[in-house]
């Protein structure tokens, strides 16, 4: 990881650590967010952690396991970083599918926080 750029280096870093709390404990996900925090879910917006982490701990599902299968990441003209995620889930007993999922890293306070989130099932409906 050392060869890659610092910004792909925060973005791979943050993405693992994001789902790795996504798929054990919801609730810590709250440290990443803040206030002006913005998070867009299958098209519902929710603005602040606590609406975000609220939406993110009434899921109806017990257990979840994401596997990512590619993650990009670019600086911003504005020392941010956008990270494009792009993945499957598994959740209890229903079948895997995928999944899209776009972050805004900004650097506030000696850490890193999402000021944005994107995410989307990869559900294809062609009527």
């Amino acid at each position: 990881m050392g060869d890659k750029p610092l910004w792909e280096q925060i973005g791979t870093s943050f993405v693992q650590h994001y789902y790795q709390l996504f798929d054990t404990n919801r609730p810590q996900l709250e440290s990443i967010y803040t206030e002006e925090s913005c998070l867009t879910w299958e098209g519902e917006q929710f603005h602040g952690k606590t609406a975000i982490i609220q939406k993110i701990s009434s899921l109806p599902f017990h257990k979840i396991a994401h596997s990512i299968t590619a993650q990009d990441h670019q600086p911003t003209p504005d020392s941010c970083i956008l990270s494009m995620v792009v993945g499957q889930l598994k959740a209890d007993e229903d079948p895997v599918i995928g999944f899209h999922q776009m972050f805004l890293l900004k650097h506030i306070n000696d850490s890193w926080v999402c000021t944005n989130d994107m995410f989307r099932l990869s559900l294809h409906n062609f009527t």
